[in-house]
């Protein structure tokens, strides 16, 4: 990512050029160099405006937006006068990108997409991929996932390490917080987890940082907010100043949820505190989730009425389906979670119902957002049939010449690699968007995938079809008490159990947590009622033995309903089971409840 240079380049410049190189990879050091660059430029402009714009992107990154725009826009009129575009392309990026921050999502997002096809033209690889990040991420906050993926991958493309070291970590850490907002919380890991292998070879705590809070937001999301302590006190250990992760990703809201989601509640108490201390722009996600965390304090510490009234002011929002005020459907989701929590244990069932009726549309809002954007698998394809095809036409002109045999070799090994790596992706892909990878069962995405054709099948035949969705009584008391080692276990011996009952014919999935989903092909629901509760005999028949006392007299609960209303779809059939289920919760669990009931 250099600027546009003259032929020999002074000391300055070439000083400037690498603080840019060097603005993901080491931080402090690319600070450095640009103060160095400025002390040296004397008469240089070219290079005083790119060692100031270095300075500008590093307060982007680690001071306020006020500051990162105090230190830009004054940059203006300098790129301009050296008419170098390529500069200002990049400086109106950085701009745009400090708005955003600032909450003015449209504006940035108008700003950068008018920039869009001249930096194409003009940008190339690393500075290009800049602009592109910056353009998914307006797409991203303003719910557009499937624009946001197309740019995100364009831009890492582009990223090429050898150049500018640590932007492709940067792209990981984009990637997975848009897989966290779809709700693919096992894709998010995948690039998190390579983010932070990558990080490793880095000095830039800012960036370290920011993968980390986006583990500890999967891992809390996943229910597995014990496993995201060891992070938390990673976090803390960066300082949250300019020498450390900066004030923009402070995040003590986010490590205050995870700690009060794994018990700690002292811990969770220092943490709101803090992000009650810290600078914050008025950004949705962020006022919405440090309103969470103090709700979630003040139940854990047993008001939970204290609780519902610091949820007030949120909940015509949350349950608002048409706002547009940047509230991410993640942090929704959360928020209608945590009401329902609330309203639950306040004695107010009804109320809890209705939030989680709201939750559910969110959820099927996420789900239907995560389809769409499987435009990133078809991108993938894309890519990979190009390069195939490069592949083969490089290889006939290696034929043609000899000449060039040694440079053309080069580049199909380079091609050979990227197309190994794509289909491993692709393999991975296809993997993790069938299967649960702690059971081995169906997940939700082939659910959603299976039942409009199934039931689609069924009626064309005039056969039933049923749909229960079963819920493990009392799962969180063994997570609680046995931990949760104990609490995989029995997941996985329930999923052993419900393939062995099953016919091959049937759907086994698992719903989420403690949740499966069974789709019953040529089975009416008193049916599939006397199934399940010869399945219930089993289970509660079932003996573990964990460290601590044995694990005895297990059982769940049950909703079941069938295709006999014609004008059901496939939604309407999972709804109707899922109250079937909450019936028989309300009636004392260990139940199955058949629709027809």
């Amino acid at each position: 990512m250099l600027p546009v240079a003259p032929d020999r380049p002074s000391p300055a410049l070439r000083r400037a050029q690498r603080a840019w190189t060097l603005l993901h990879a080491d931080s402090s050091r690319s600070i450095a160099l640009a103060e160095q660059a400025l002390a040296k430029a004397g008469e240089d402009a070219l290079a005083q405006a790119w060692a100031r714009l270095v300075l500008g992107y590093n307060r982007l990154n680690l001071a306020t937006p006020a500051e990162a725009l105090s230190a830009l826009e004054p940059l203006r009129a300098d790129f301009e006068r050296l008419g170098d575009r390529a500069g200002a392309l990049l400086l109106e990026a950085g701009i745009a990108r400090a708005w955003w921050r600032q909450g003015r999502l449209h504006e940035a997002h108008h700003h950068l997409l008018h920039l869009r096809d001249e930096g194409l033209h003009r940008l190339r690889h690393e500075q290009r991929s800049v602009l592109l990040n910056a353009i998914a991420g307006t797409h991203s906050v303003l719910g557009d996932s499937e624009q946001a993926f197309a740019y995100m991958a364009s831009a890492l493309r582009d990223a090429r390490p050898r150049h500018a070291p640590g932007f492709e970590v940067v792209l990981h850490c984009n990637l997975a917080n848009e897989l966290m907002q779809l709700g693919d919380s096992e894709a998010a890991l995948v690039q998190l987890d390579e983010g932070l292998e990558r990080c490793r070879r880095l000095s830039n705590p800012r960036v370290l940082a920011s993968l980390l809070i986006n583990r500890i937001v999967v891992l809390t999301d996943l229910g597995r907010a014990h496993e995201a302590l060891a992070d938390v006190d990673a976090v803390r250990a960066i300082p949250a100043d300019e020498q450390g992760r900066g004030c923009n990703v402070s995040c003590f809201e986010i490590l205050a949820l995870a700690a009060l989601r794994a018990g700690r509640i002292a811990l969770g108490r220092e943490l709101v505190d803090a992000a009650e201390a810290a600078h914050h722009e008025p950004i949705a996600d962020e006022m919405h989730e440090i309103a969470q965390a103090r709700a979630l304090l003040a139940a854990a510490e047993g008001d939970v009425e204290g609780g519902r009234a610091l949820m007030a002011p949120l909940r015509a929002r949350l349950l608002d389906d048409a706002g547009d005020d940047g509230l991410s459907l993640r942090v929704r989701s959360g928020g209608l979670q945590l009401l329902s929590e609330l309203d639950e244990r306040a004695g107010r069932p009804d109320a809890a119902l209705a939030v989680l009726r709201v939750w559910q549309r969110v959820q099927a809002q996420r789900a239907a957002t995560a389809s769409r954007a499987r435009t990133q698998a078809a991108l993938l394809q894309t890519e990979l049939m190009r390069l195939h095809r490069q592949l083969g036409e490089q290889q006939a002109r290696r034929r043609e010449t000899e000449r060039a045999r040694a440079e053309l070799q080069a580049i199909n090994e380079q091609l050979s690699r990227q197309v190994r790596e794509i289909e491993r992706l692709q393999v991975r892909l296809r993997e993790q968007a069938a299967r649960d990878p702690l059971t081995g069962l169906f997940n939700r995405r082939h659910l959603a995938d299976a039942l409009p054709a199934m039931l689609a099948l069924a009626r064309r035949e005039g056969q039933p079809l049923a749909v229960a969705i079963i819920d493990l009584d009392h799962f969180k008391g063994v997570n609680d008490r046995h931990g949760h080692a104990a609490g995989d276990e029995v997941l996985t011996a329930f999923a052993r159990l419900l393939l062995d009952e099953s016919r091959a014919s049937d759907v086994v999935c698992r719903w989420g947590g403690e949740e499966f989903c069974l789709l019953l092909p040529c089975t009416g629901a008193v049916a599939a009622a006397h199934r399940l509760e010869r399945l219930l005999l089993r289970w509660r028949a079932q003996v573990f033995g964990p460290d601590g006392p044995p694990l005895a007299d297990l059982s769940f609960t049950a909703g079941v309903c069938d295709c006999t209303d014609p004008g059901a779809d496939g939604e309407a059939l999972l709804q109707a089971a899922d109250q079937a289920l909450l019936a028989g919760k309300r009636a004392g669990r260990a139940q199955v409840r058949c629709v027809q009931d």
